[in-house]
């Protein structure tokens, strides 16, 4: 019994997994975050959104005060999360499902 949760993760019921929607890719234990079973990367902002001006104000994020966060399959290498956070802020865990109530829904779907 397979459940899609996002546009890139779908969630195994029966094994409690994790898995790439674009692949199926395992990305582990649905009883912990997705984001610990992905390749991560860390970007300067100014690499995604260039200054717009030469000014102390840019239009971009501030190195100093963000750092863009991205969470890829590593079966495919499709972007599952981008996250924009203060450097030295952990890693969010932005999902916590109740397992219990996602089996019962399913096995009363296919009733």
């Amino acid at each position: 019994m397979k459940t899609r949760i996002t546009e890139n993760l779908d969630i195994d019921i029966e094994k409690t997994r994790w898995e790439c929607h674009h692949c199926h890719a395992d990305l582990g234990d649905a009883r912990v975050s997705y984001k610990r079973g992905c390749l991560i990367a860390q970007r300067e902002p100014r690499e995604i959104w260039d200054p717009i001006i030469d000014e102390q104000v840019t239009f971009s994020y501030d190195g100093g005060w963000a750092r863009i966060v991205e969470f890829y399959c590593p079966g495919c290498g499709w972007l599952i999360e981008v996250e924009v956070l203060p450097p030295g802020h952990p890693i969010t865990d932005d999902i916590s499902l109740d397992l219990e109530a996602l089996r019962a829904a399913a096995e009363k779907e296919e009733g």
